[in-house]
């Protein structure tokens, strides 16, 4: 199964040098599945040719808002609607899950309550997980044909579904702790309030759900869909 990635921002270059960038980590995350990865970088102008070009897509993060005035943002949003209107699977994560939401007419804003950094849990149905998160912008108002799966204490559309072909999350199943300690380092300082960082990092050392949900990930784009 050929799996496009959309990559929508680049990771800081000190961090990427060990991880490498998004078009490293997400197939890394999902290694062992079977998959066949090609990436597009979209927020440098790369595009495929339409949502044929891979069997199924994932939205990355990015450091940009969805709301925000580039000219990668419209043909990105036509192509989660082309996409949606093939029934081709789609994952979004963080950004790519707020991008599909504006696309297919919810809102996105910078949350009032501020940052959400590092290990949150989240719960669905009487289920709960912890993923590390980086973020303050949020999907604020969800499409009609959103479903919503998940929320945390401080996202309430944290997990989202469409139908049974897209699927998306607010945090970071392809972060460790060991890359949100470098975000704390290389962008926090500065950009987020010392006490949230503080709280972040002395959480670093308590376990996350990163392997489940990139098991839950892989068959998603597996499922054998009508």
């Amino acid at each position: 199964m050929r799996i496009g990635i959309l990559q929508t921002g680049h990771l800081p270059e000190e961090l990427a040098q060990k991880t490498g960038d998004y078009d490293v980590m997400y197939p890394a995350m999902l290694d062992g599945h079977g998959f066949e990865f090609v990436n597009f970088a979209v927020v440098d102008g790369q595009f495929p040719d339409g949502p044929d070009d891979a069997d199924g897509w994932l939205i990355t993060g990015s450091r940009h808002g969805a709301y925000e005035d580039h000219d990668w943002i419209a043909p990105l949003e036509a192509l989660i609607r082309a996409i949606h209107a093939r029934d081709l699977p789609l994952i979004g994560i963080c950004f790519g899950h707020q991008i599909i939401a504006q696309a297919l007419g919810g809102r996105v804003e910078k949350f009032a309550g501020g940052w959400t950094v590092g290990r949150t849990e989240y719960r669905q149905g009487d289920q709960a997980f912890a993923l590390n998160a980086w973020h303050q912008d949020q999907v604020t108002r969800r499409p009609e044909s959103a479903v919503l799966l998940g929320s945390s204490d401080t996202c309430e559309n944290a997990l989202l579904a469409y139908g049974d072909t897209i699927w998306t999350m607010q945090p970071h199943p392809e972060f460790d702790s060991d890359f949100i300690d470098g975000l704390i380092r290389t962008r926090g300082r500065g950009a987020v309030p010392d006490t949230i960082l503080d709280v972040a990092d002395a959480q670093l050392s308590l376990p996350n759900n990163n392997d489940d949900i990139a098991a839950l990930m892989a068959a998603f784009f597996k499922k054998e869909r009508a």
